[in-house]
């Protein structure tokens, strides 16, 4: 890890373009929300939601609050240069400096893009819905270059992530290399790996530059919130912002 709070994307983008995931720890929830809960949706205590959020944006010492989007595990995705707060949607893209893309996860996968040029960023939450329904697809459609880079944050590994035979079933019907991406288990689960599926949705769409994959919320449970793990907890967030 980086540090306590931080991982920073270790992936080829121009100088200038700060992206990475915080980490459970470092801030002042408490419970099964300990500590740097930065969701202000799952039921923890709001002031400390907010407290949490002003130390993320002095810790990183970003330009200004992250555009916290509403997520709906679907496949909006919005140009955030000039909307309001909180808008409903599970991608958010930019081309202004000192905007913060962000998504929040605990198990999904977040997905973090940037054009070789340094022009263009998004962040994308990326849970088996949208990426079943092409939350990718449509984010990667937003940028004006096709020369991007990704980084795939932490998301719950493949080892821990058991998903019904349907779910299965709609991913190799949409592409039959999908396949490759689940392991069958007992009693009809199929065990399904997020980052492999990320990977194969951003090779159609003509990336090949793809860091990161290599953590699991899950298992991990001293570093992230997890869902699975437990209904009620925290989210970290994901962010990306240019200089």
């Amino acid at each position: 890890m980086d540090d306590a709070n931080w991982i920073e994307a270790d992936w080829p983008v121009p100088a200038g373009i700060h992206a990475g995931t915080t980490l459970r720890s470092g801030g002042l929830s408490q419970g099964s929300f300990d500590s740097f809960n930065l969701a202000a949706h799952v039921g923890d205590h709001q002031a400390n939601v907010i407290s949490n959020r002003i130390r993320l944006a002095h810790m990183l010492t970003l330009p200004q609050q992250p555009v916290w989007l509403n997520q709906q595990h679907g496949t909006r995705v919005i140009n955030i240069d000039d909307l309001p707060e909180s808008p409903v949607a599970d991608a958010s893209v930019t081309t202004k400096s000192g905007i913060v893309c962000t998504v929040l996860t605990a198990d999904c996968l977040p997905v973090l893009l940037c054009d070789q040029q340094g022009r263009q960023i998004a962040a994308v939450h990326a849970g088996w819905r949208g990426l079943l329904n092409g939350i990718i697809e449509r984010t990667v459609a937003k940028f004006s270059s096709q020369q991007l880079v990704a980084w795939l944050g932490p998301a719950i590994s493949q080892q821990a992530f058991a998903v019904g035979k349907e779910v299965r079933d709609a991913f190799v019907q949409h592409a039959s290399q999908s396949d490759c991406a689940f392991i069958k288990g007992r009693a009809g689960e199929w065990y399904a790996d997020l980052y492999l599926l990320a990977t194969l949705r951003l090779q159609t769409v003509g990336l090949t530059d793809i860091s990161g994959g290599r953590f699991c919320t899950y298992h991990e449970q001293n570093y992230f919130y997890s869902y699975r793990r437990a209904n009620q907890t925290g989210r970290m967030a994901s962010l990306i912002w240019k200089e």
